[in-house]
């Protein structure tokens, strides 16, 4: 079992290999944990597999390891999202917000497994379940650590209450509906479309809760802010205090694990967030600086809470990653993940993840680059660390 020791010292090795010029493996789990998990044990007979979605963030690199690993798959979606698959992949098209929008998975055909990524509303799973639910052997819905009721606790586990839907029927609500109060309703949509799933599936249903899904293709930039500022250098705003918790998880390590869950045709309820070990929000600050050969000068000025709070910068959105000891969503960043590290959840280093998110984004053109989706700008960034110079000093 990894401590957090190893965790960090395997980080520091992966940033000194970057500095160095040297190759980072992309599947880079110690050998232990990957024989531990089946990582490296050839799979069974080959499975169908077919992915809902699977030209979103999490979806291609299902496909692509899925493939890796011998597995037939077809990706059901709208087409309206380019994804480099590969060719072999079987492309079924529709709409799951459409009359009869699920029109090409009818028939006879099975599959081993049924993956099922972007569902929002309950009424998708039932859909599916009435054409699909005898016609394969197992269903894994993604869902997320959002369906608990309280989400302030520490410690949550899979028997934690869920939140419940006050509504008249969650199977009624749209996607209008839904982005009308989108706060309010995500957590206890999930929470009963996991309901659809064990009613349409009995039996033959995982159901995988991430939490914060990081890496390189995130578009939310929720975890990539902290590559892209701290590589530009200089003074940068840190939140809370240094001990403060944070939970990731790479969207290659949850997209690779649920193909491993297919394969064993696991069932049963897994929150999925890393990494193995506690990670405080200065081992992420420092690892990804780390993980940087850039000759930048970094300073860290940790900013409380309090201070923060008073200059409306906000935890999640301003501050990445980072959610505030005494906030109402402060247990998303103390999830436990013990039943899905016994069914063989593996973590790359965080410097890995930090390396090539950085490298993507890079990748990008120079107006997306330039107006990051998360953190702050930095002019609001240098505002707010003058106003704490000022306090601390004065």
């Amino acid at each position: 079992m990894s401590t957090r020791r190893d965790f960090l010292r395997t980080t520091a090795a992966a940033g000194a290999g970057a500095a160095l010029g040297g190759t980072i493996l992309p599947h880079a789990a110690t050998a232990l944990e990957r024989r531990a998990a089946g990582v490296t044990r050839r799979p069974g007979a080959p499975l169908d597999i077919l992915i809902l979605g699977g030209t979103g963030f999490t979806g291609p690199h299902q496909v692509r390891y899925a493939l890796e690993r011998g597995h037939r798959v077809t990706v059901f979606n709208r087409g309206q999202r380019q994804a480099d698959l590969p060719d072999r992949v079987e492309h079924l098209q529709g709409d799951r917000n459409a009359p009869d929008g699920l029109a090409s998975l009818r028939g006879d055909r099975r599959w081993d497994v049924v993956i099922d990524n972007p569902t929002t509303l309950p009424h998708w799973v039932r859909d599916v379940g009435q054409i699909l639910g005898s016609r394969t052997n197992h269903y894994i819905f993604i869902s997320t650590i959002s369906v608990y009721a309280d989400t302030s606790r520490a410690g949550m586990d899979e028997n934690t209450p869920l939140a419940q839907y006050e509504g008249a029927d969650p199977l009624s609500e749209t996607m209008e509906s839904f982005r009308q109060n989108v706060g309010a309703l995500y957590g206890p949509l999930k929470a009963a479309s996991e309901r659809e799933a064990e009613k349409w599936f009995p039996g033959r249903t995982t159901v995988i809760r991430p939490g914060l899904i990081v890496g390189p293709g995130d578009e939310s930039d929720r975890f990539t802010y902290w590559p892209v500022r701290i590589a530009r250098g200089g003074t940068v705003m840190a939140p809370g205090t240094p001990n403060d918790p944070v939970q990731i998880i790479d969207a290659r390590d949850l997209a690779e694990w649920t193909i491993r869950m297919a394969e064993q045709r696991a069932t049963g309820i897994y929150n999925a967030t890393g990494p193995r070990a506690p990670l405080t929000i200065a081992e992420m600050l420092y690892g990804i600086r780390a993980s940087q050969s850039g000759d930048n000068v970094v300073r860290f000025e940790w900013v409380p809470q309090d201070f923060l709070d008073e200059h409306q910068v906000r935890g999640w959105s301003h501050m990445p990653v980072w959610v505030p000891v005494r906030d109402d969503n402060a247990g998303f960043a103390r999830v436990s993940i013990e039943r899905a590290v016994a069914k063989g959840l593996t973590f790359r280093p965080l410097a890995v993840t930090a390396r090539d998110t950085l490298d993507w984004f890079q990748t990008l053109p120079a107006e997306r680059q330039a107006e990051m989706r998360a953190g702050l700008p930095a002019e609001r960034e240098v505002e707010v660390l003058r106003a704490w110079e000022a306090r601390r000093t004065g």
